[in-house]
């Protein structure tokens, strides 16, 4: 076989879905736990973690810049309802680029993901050991210290919380799918509880005059703010990840999808009006934590800046759980291809869960974690994200086109126009992003495909299982 033919062949959905439907893992999740899924892996990240960088960039147009992204977002959330819907496999938009676009762009959508799910964990780790510092110094009148609180580059050695909080949601993960959802729904009914107080607390000290100059740093600051809270978006399609775990995939994964963007989308425009209207946007810069800053600038009562440290780190927690689990799903469905190792992709026949796939995952997570800086870590993981985000539009349009007639649980509104515009706003935001998130994202892209050319290629399923297979559907 010719490198161009390895490259372009492509996995049937047909394949996908049997693939799926004679697989191991247990269907257990119902719409209001993939709901949750997708929620507790989006909403805790940007808004605890990201604003503080993000408002000395775009200042009070942060707002703006929520919506821009948001916006982003949206066009591909509704190709992913269409493709979960159609194709309810584990893969997310791996499998989706295998079925359309060819081994090798399907390879680099997972490599991308494998940034997207696993280094975005790492770095909302980091933010979970900032919070649990402000929790210690709000209660006890003492921190970590740097030296085992923060990464190198960052004032540290080793960042111990975050190695921490990884293994805790190791530990869920490995007791089964089920146990993982019923606690993540409870830190997400926190989570969303804890941002509902910071934003009656805030809203009674907005000042008009912190709105003005609504756009300091004019349209670039605006878009180079969405850039950077596009990672706050980061967990929306988490539920596509379950595909193979949910009772009714067809019907539920769309919706869960949608509904849980609209949800963190909504939160996430009310604080930050409340934060950005409570304290000048030029008090952000530097502050890592910060919501619990804006509290503790408005009100002299430490038990609301503490009570909102408590619902971050369940926040954090719930989203280092969840994302997680989609990274081991994703690497789940590689592997049965034969992309990556096949222990990955092997079940533990009483929990039901890939129990080395989530030990590689959570030990790979947890040293970037403990080593490197959050800001690299959340630029690297968009630029990821929205190149993967991309490829699910360009999937559905492909797929609209080869199989007009295939059934389909949710349609795109306004195809071809919406996947369009999806796969333009994705290009767009990652022109926004810096240069040197470009060299890194150039860098992970060489390495993923030495890793293809040299290994995966080769022992791909459609070669192993059935040589005819192999060539394009």
């Amino acid at each position: 076989m010719t490198l161009r033919a390895a490259a372009v062949r492509r996995k049937p959905v047909a394949d996908l879905i049997a693939d799926s439907d004679h697989g191991t893992l247990k269907r257990s999740l119902g719409l209001g736990q993939l709901t949750m899924l997708s929620i507790g892996a989006t909403l805790g990240s940007g808004i605890f973690v990201v604003l503080g960088e993000a408002v000395p960039v775009a200042g009070p147009a942060v707002v703006l810049s929520f919506v821009l992204a948001g916006i982003t977002a949206l066009f591909s959330a509704l190709s992913y309802a269409e493709l979960a819907g159609m194709i309810p496999v584990s893969g997310s938009s791996y499998s989706y680029a295998y079925a359309t676009l060819g081994e090798l762009v399907a390879w680099v959508c997972g490599w991308c993901l494998v940034l997207e799910y696993g280094v975005s964990v790492a770095s909302v780790a980091v933010g979970w050991g900032q919070y649990l510092n402000e929790l210690l110094r709000l209660t006890f009148g003492f921190a970590i210290p740097d030296a085992f609180s923060q990464p190198p580059g960052s004032g540290g050695i080793v960042n111990v919380p975050a190695i921490v909080v990884v293994l805790l949601a190791m530990f869920l993960l490995l007791s089964g799918a089920k146990e993982s959802a019923r606690a993540n729904a409870i830190m997400v009914v926190i989570k969303v509880g804890t941002l509902v107080l910071f934003c009656a607390i805030a809203f009674s000290a907005v000042r008009a005059a912190n709105f003005t100059p609504f756009l300091p740093l004019g349209l670039a600051g605006l878009s180079a703010g969405a850039a950077k809270l596009f990672f706050s978006y980061i967990g929306f399609d988490a539920a596509s990840t379950a595909g193979e775990e949910a009772k009714n995939p067809q019907r539920d994964l769309p919706r869960a999808i949608l509904l849980s963007l609209a949800i963190v989308t909504v939160l996430y425009c009310l604080v930050a009006v409340a934060a950005v209207g409570a304290l000048p946007w030029q008090d952000f810069d530097g502050q890592e934590a910060a919501l619990s800053h804006v509290l503790g600038a408005v009100s002299d009562n430490p038990l609301w800046a503490g009570l909102l440290a408590v619902g971050a780190i369940v926040a954090i927690s719930s989203v280092v759980l969840t994302v997680l689990y989609g990274q081991t799903r994703i690497l789940f469905s590689m592997s049965r291809d034969g992309l990556v190792p096949a222990s990955l992709s092997k079940v533990d026949p009483k929990t039901g869960t890939p129990r080395i796939n989530t030990l590689v995952v959570s030990g790979f997570v947890a040293t970037l974690a403990a080593f490197i800086p959050l800001g690299k870590l959340a630029d690297a993981t968009s630029i990821g994200t929205l190149f993967a985000f991309g490829l699910v539009n360009v999937a559905v349009l492909l797929l609209r086109k080869r199989q007009p007639e295939a059934p389909r649980s949710f349609r795109v509104p306004f195809s071809p126009v919406t996947p369009i515009l999806g796969v333009l706003c994705c290009g767009y935001m990652m022109l926004s992003l810096d240069g040197e998130t470009w060299i890194v994202f150039a860098g992970w892209m060489a390495l993923g495909l030495l890793i293809y050319f040299g290994y995966s290629m080769r022992r791909s399923r459609l070669i192993v299982d059935s040589p005819v297979r192999s060539h394009n559907s």
